[in-house]
């Protein structure tokens, strides 16, 4: 299997997930979902880091705990705002050039 599963990166699985689910929540025309999702995802992203300090891991586990967390901070503090605003109705040009400089 590729990556660790240990609890100290649950958290951020959680967020992850959460993002995605908000992404499609989103494509689905279901802003309410969507954007609970993103709560859900910046209250994950508020304890990963405090849960992944409180046990010892190896150098690639601590590698690997910061590119995930990355990767989850970008899906659901990048791409779902961005598709949230999107089916708010931001559609017209300036609106997208406000979408792609966020």
């Amino acid at each position: 299997m590729i990556g660790f599963y240990n609890y100290t990166v649950i958290l951020t699985y959680l967020g992850f997930a959460s993002g995605v689910i908000g992404i499609i929540c989103s494509i689905s025309h279901k802003l309410f979902w969507a954007i609970f999702c993103l709560m859900l995802s910046g209250l994950c992203d508020c304890f990963d880091g405090r849960i992944a300090r409180t046990m010892e891991r190896t150098t690639d586990e601590k590698r690997f705990g910061v590119q995930i967390d990355s990767l989850s901070d970008l899906v659901c503090f990048g791409i779902l705002p961005g598709m949230i605003g999107y089916g708010l109705g931001m559609r017209t040009i300036p609106h997208i050039a406000i979408i792609v400089l966020y």
